[in-house]
């Protein structure tokens, strides 16, 4: 079923070149690292939604690879009172609808595209996308050991 979305009906290239999102997130940086700008898309199709981020001016590190997350949370302004992952399923991480897969930065770089069906559009309205500092670890409890939050964006309808 998920191979669907690339036959000639639901082609995922069809979908962004034809297709607007029906939500955004404007994602800008924060503190040193105030450069970061980017959005992450949201598309629904019957399989999931479909998340298309870009992001630039990520700074370089060792590994260039950056965890994202959705976070819950009302806004931007105070990193500190972000709240964790969304979780409505109350379950351990790395399983939490809000972990989604890493960013891999090239050169201060990133574009990705990936299939999720673990949250709807109506949920994600108002949360908070999330770029961190280090990649997620896919281990450590209840976070992944991602680090500091270094850029934000509200979701919001397009």
């Amino acid at each position: 079923m998920l191979f669907s979305i690339f036959n000639s009906e639901r082609n995922i290239f069809k979908l962004l070149s034809t297709k607007s999102p029906t939500l955004i997130s404007n994602i800008k940086g924060v503190g040193d690292y105030s450069k970061i700008k980017g959005t992450a898309k949201f598309y629904e199709i019957p399989e999931g939604i479909v998340v298309v981020t870009e992001v630039f001016n990520l700074p370089e590190r060792k590994t260039n690879f950056f965890a994202q997350h959705i976070h819950d949370g009302e806004n931007c302004e105070d990193m500190e009172k972000i709240e964790g992952h969304y979780n409505p399923q109350n379950a351990e991480h790395p399983c939490h609808a809000g972990d989604l897969i890493p960013l891999l930065s090239n050169q201060g770089y990133s574009w990705s595209a990936f299939l999720d069906n673990r949250f709807t559009l109506k949920e994600l309205l108002g949360k908070l996308y999330i770029i961190h500092i280090n990649p997620d670890d896919f281990t450590t409890q209840p976070s992944g050991n991602a680090g500091e939050k270094i850029a934000c964006g509200i979701i919001e309808k397009r």
